[in-house]
């Protein structure tokens, strides 16, 4: 007898949407077919027609826990998460104290036990390199992200440290999260700029140049042993760039936000300070670059980068002002606007959200609607417009206010209904996924 049974859905199966009924036990998809009529039930949701796809997973967002949990936490970051149809998500690094070592590693695990969605932790990299073993060991899910320029609240760290850094995660069959911008750039345009305090001012601050150097140099020094994984690619110039080093390296990977497919330099009219974020918002076309890369294979994934501050930290002149947007809640609704624009195909929504995530970070059994797999998956909703009031991280604000997207209806995390309208999921029920270094000893 299944546990769960979604009768009266649409399900995306072998190129085309077709109707099937999912039965879930124990936490896993246990049959798509006829289900209904042959066998009793435990539950049932009847999906009223409604669009069945896997749950997204983010591989990219900072829910500052611990210790800046003014601005997000473990507990209000996942939910936002699940309003906005993520059921697995991997925390970067830079919370206080970062995330270095085994003690302050333990210390997240310990705070990421408030998730109601299930996740992954990344460790940070120092000049100090012998933790990487150890932490490794521990479970973490990847390295990084490894900054090559100054960003709020994180230091950048060398090109010899980051060539000892990329040899040392290459050796542990790891993955190595790169921010990818060229420190002498950035403080040679900034320079140049400091003193205008217009909004656009700052993108001009850290150009396409500056990213499109970095991307270079961590390509260079990844020298085809380590598996390298380039975050927030915003600029034309570093898509051509990633392209050729792809035709000659399987080991490169890349990211691309929300924000930077969405928004561009002429949103700094509306958005003014609030739409500070690094690498910076960009022109339209390396905007419409983003979208040709994330078609044709170039960019593997879409991952929020959510980085909230409070819009009373943005309030201030765009020097002083931290870089860093929520995005985890609306990262799949305007995906899914964009596949009823015919910006992006289902199939394609599916692969960056979903897909190849699970593969790229050795995800085990999610990223797919499939027997044996776990049961995360959204019933998808009606569009709304997007409103701050109606979202759920600490931040509370939006860059995207007034857009639309299209909301998940329910989000289901191993067979669990986290997300009907309101947040149902009791506190704790998210898991942690260890990466594959887990030692067996530790996960006793």
């Amino acid at each position: 007898m299944p546990d769960l049974v979604i009768k009266n859905a649409r399900l995306f199966i072998n190129d085309a949407i077709q109707p099937a009924e999912i039965a879930v036990d124990n936490g896993k998809i246990s049959k798509i077919g006829k289900i209904i009529g042959q066998q009793e039930v435990n539950e049932v949701i009847d999906a009223r027609g409604a669009l069945i796809l896997p749950g997204a997973i983010d591989v990219h967002v900072h829910f500052r826990d611990p210790g800046m949990t003014k601005k997000e936490n473990w507990y209000t970051g996942s939910c936002a998460a699940a309003a906005g149809g993520v059921t697995m998500a991997i925390d970067h690094p830079d919370t206080i104290p970062p995330t270095i070592d085994a003690s302050s590693f333990k210390e997240k695990l310990k705070e990421s036990k408030k998730s109601i969605i299930d996740y992954g932790i990344n460790a940070g990299v120092t000049e100090n390199l012998t933790n990487f073993k150890n932490l490794w060991e521990l479970g973490v899910t990847a390295f990084g992200e490894i900054f090559m320029a100054e960003s709020t609240g994180s230091r950048n760290v060398n090109e010899r440290t980051l060539k000892e850094a990329l040899e040392a995660i290459g050796n542990l069959g790891a993955v190595a999260c790169i921010h990818a911008e060229d420190e002498e750039t950035r403080k040679k345009f900034q320079h140049l700029l400091k003193g205008n305090l217009s909004p656009e001012s700052y993108s001009k601050s850290r150009p396409n140049l500056s990213e499109t150097i970095a991307v270079e140099k961590a390509v260079k020094l990844a020298a085809n042993k380590t598996k390298l994984h380039l975050c927030h690619i915003s600029a034309f110039e570093s898509i051509e760039v990633i392209k050729k080093a792809k035709n000659e390296n399987n080991k490169i990977t890349c990211e691309v936000t929300p924000h930077h497919l969405f928004l561009s330099t002429r949103d700094y009219r509306r958005l003014g300070t609030l739409g500070k974020m690094n690498p910076p918002l960009r022109d339209f076309p390396s905007q419409q670059s983003l979208w040709a890369g994330l078609n044709d294979g170039t960019i593997d994934m879409v991952a929020s980068s959510h980085e909230p501050h409070l819009e009373s930290e943005k309030m201030t002149d765009i020097w002083s002002a931290p870089a860093g947007v929520p995005g985890v809640e609306t990262m799949m609704p305007l995906m899914l606007m964009a596949v009823k624009r015919n910006l992006i195909t289902l199939k394609k929504l599916i692969e960056v959200t979903s897909q190849n995530p699970a593969r790229i970070f050795n995800l085990r059994n999610k990223g797919v609607l499939s027997q044996g797999y776990d049961a995360d998956m959204i019933i998808v909703g009606k569009e709304q417009e997007i409103r701050k009031e109606k979202l759920h991280s600490k931040a509370g604000w939006t860059p995207f206010q007034g857009m639309k997207g299209i909301f998940p209806a329910k989000t289901i995390v191993r067979g669990e209904i986290v997300w009907d309208g309101e947040i149902i999921s009791r506190r704790r029920y998210g898991k942690f996924l260890p990466g594959k270094g887990l030692k067996i000893e530790e996960a006793d």
